[in-house]
């Protein structure tokens, strides 16, 4: 009888001492897949080009560090609030250049500013929202030429009834952000409507420098489209991202 139940208690030990070597192999294992592969962040969804990016939008998958490059997301906190610049496929690794801040907002140091009707000479047909524009004052002699050395953001252009002046049938800031040239210029080409008012995203000393220029009347603006509005699609389109 006692070497029936020590042999049962024999066994038992080996199970149990198998079972412990075991489970150590196991989080061994586990630690070293780890080691071996990195955490980035990935759409939970489809998100269409546009579409701002919000907490559970957002997943997490384990990749070797072979297939793991640079411009992959690692941190869910560096993504959020921020908008797609092209759809995002579900679990597809989220690339950096993939995304952007909206493009129409003023940045921490600036504010959107109305710019008077009476401070404007003239304004670009093709200017829409999201392009940058060049600013040059109109007047009397000595006081013509550039305001800014940089170029500023149009946060809106709109006609005369308050209406966003845009493409009847697509909004060129869509197409921009899916990559889509043909898109962009037949939404400027084919808009209908008169700018009217117009809104920039001035620092507080670019809004008094022109307030300053054209508050007496003899100096306007005269706003010029720049070629610049079309950077952030050719950057896009160099690095692979056109027309995904």
């Amino acid at each position: 009888m006692g070497n029936k139940r020590n042999m049962w208690i024999s066994l038992t030990a080996a199970v149990l001492s198998a079972a412990l070597v075991y489970g150590l192999y196991q989080l061994q294992r586990q630690q070293m897949q780890r080691q071996d592969t990195v955490a980035v962040i990935v759409p939970s969804r489809f998100i269409a080009a546009g579409e701002v990016i919000a907490e559970e939008d957002l997943g997490i998958i384990r990749l070797p560090y072979s297939a793991y490059t640079p411009e992959m997301v690692t941190e869910a906190a560096n993504v959020l609030g921020m908008e797609a610049a092209m759809p995002l496929g579900i679990g597809e690794p989220m690339l950096d250049w993939k995304l952007d801040y909206h493009a129409l907002q003023p940045r921490r140091s600036e504010s959107t500013f109305q710019i008077p009707r009476e401070y404007v000479r003239s304004i670009s047909n093709g200017i829409r929202a999201g392009d940058r524009v060049a600013i040059y004052a109109s007047g009397e002699e000595g006081v013509s030429g550039k305001v800014f050395r940089e170029t500023v953001v149009v946060a809106s252009v709109k006609s005369s009834g308050n209406m966003e002046v845009d493409g009847p049938e697509k909004s060129h800031l869509l197409s921009m952000a899916e990559g889509n040239m043909d898109g962009m210029y037949a939404a400027r080409r084919d808009a209908n409507a008169m700018i009217e008012y117009l809104n920039l995203n001035l620092t507080e000393q670019q809004w008094l420098t022109i307030d300053e220029l054209c508050t007496g009347g003899a100096t306007k603006l005269v706003v010029a489209y720049s070629p610049e509005s079309f950077d952030r699609f050719h950057s896009i389109e160099e690095r692979g991202g056109g027309g995904e």
